[in-house]
């Protein structure tokens, strides 16, 4: 879960750090560093590890913590028998609706779809220009809607 995790890290990672408020935040951070290494952000993308330090602060009342900060970015809600993501954060709103809104980053996703294919396809299906085709890819992968699945490589030595 990659994708979604990076796509929502940095709205969790705000969320977190206005209720939590710096001093917290700053232990927080300093004891993710010390048993694993990681940024808080980084900790977001790898949850298992966040959980573990805010359990330790925070003990049980860690759920509660984890779910006030989640409600605060999307809310999944069944209406009719089907489930809906609500999207509350104004960030995460903005990074899904510029993507969409570009017609580059459009064609990009649409050709995806559940297809894996290396950059310069994905270029050429979308019939783009292929430098601002590589930074919208990129832009989309460090948003978290598109995820790497690994790499190829070419006759010259690159990995694409």
């Amino acid at each position: 879960m990659v994708g979604i995790d990076r796509l929502l890290s940095k709205s969790l990672d705000t969320v977190i750090r206005e209720n939590l408020g710096a001093r917290t935040v700053q232990k927080i951070e300093n004891r993710l560093v010390e048993k694993y290494g990681v940024t808080l952000t980084e900790s977001i993308e790898q949850f298992q590890k966040l959980d573990s330090v805010l359990r330790e602060f925070f003990g049980s009342s860690a759920d509660g913590l984890e779910n006030k900060f989640l409600k605060n970015v999307c809310e999944i809600k069944l209406v009719n028998g089907e489930k809906q993501i609500y999207i509350e954060n104004s960030s995460l709103t903005k990074i899904i609706l510029e993507s969409f809104g570009d017609d580059d980053k459009k064609k990009i996703l649409g050709v995806i779809n559940g297809d894996a294919l290396i950059i310069s396809e994905i270029i050429e299906k979308c019939d783009i220009a292929q430098t601002s085709g590589y930074r919208k890819i990129n832009s989309l992968i460090d948003d978290g809607l598109l995820v790497p699945s690994g790499y190829v490589s070419t006759a010259d030595g690159k990995k694409v």
